[in-house]
């Protein structure tokens, strides 16, 4: 490992973001974000940071969707800062930020997946039940592989990365360290 420039002096407002956010991606973090969100400035860009090895992707849509409303609503620039770990929803909070202002620190790993479901169908109950039972599961199966190609391609956007590319990786838990997520163009900087 080679040195490295201090790039943090670059970005000075990174040092203290005005959402903080550690541990499961949970209802617990989304309140915790959501009092944060209320307490920070008004003017001025928004730094939200996380670590994170994951949880429910659903709440970390949400929590990008209030920052991509309040970016397109206010005009504000919001910035990403990923720290030590942003695994799988980390990652998929990280995609409401535009590349060009995502930033992770040293050693920071990201974690790209495909969504995991579990469960069982149970085939119980008159005959003419049971393909609705299973059409809805494949209906549940097809929304969720969507809302998947949705999210890859909103990390992806703007970065050297394809959609292919990650969709390929992602099958096998795709492990990106931070310089080679600079160097791929899906953050900006490195601090």
């Amino acid at each position: 490992m080679h040195d490295q420039p201090n790039n943090a002096v670059n970005y000075p407002l990174l040092a203290r973001p005005h959402i903080q956010l550690y541990g499961t991606v949970d209802e617990v973090m989304y309140a915790g974000f959501k009092d944060q969100l209320d307490a920070a400035p008004t003017d001025g860009p928004l730094v939200v940071s996380i670590t994170t090895l994951g949880g429910d992707p659903e709440i970390a849509r949400a929590m990008g969707d209030s920052i991509r409303l309040l970016r397109d609503y206010t005009g504000r620039d919001t910035l990403f800062l990923g720290k030590v770990a942003v695994y799988s929803a980390g990652a998929t909070l990280m995609s409401a930020f535009p590349v060009e202002h995502r930033f992770l620190t040293r050693g920071t790993r990201l974690m790209l997946h495909e969504r995991q479901m579990s469960g069982s169908i149970d085939l119980s109950g008159p005959l003419t039940n049971l393909p609705v039972v299973l059409k809805a599961k494949l209906h549940e199966i097809e929304q969720s592989v969507l809302i998947q190609e949705e999210g890859f391609r909103a990390i992806v956007n703007g970065s050297k990365v394809t959609f292919e590319t990650l969709q390929e990786k992602a099958r096998s838990n795709w492990y990106i360290d931070a310089e080679e997520a600079r160097e791929l163009g899906l953050v900006l900087d490195v601090i």
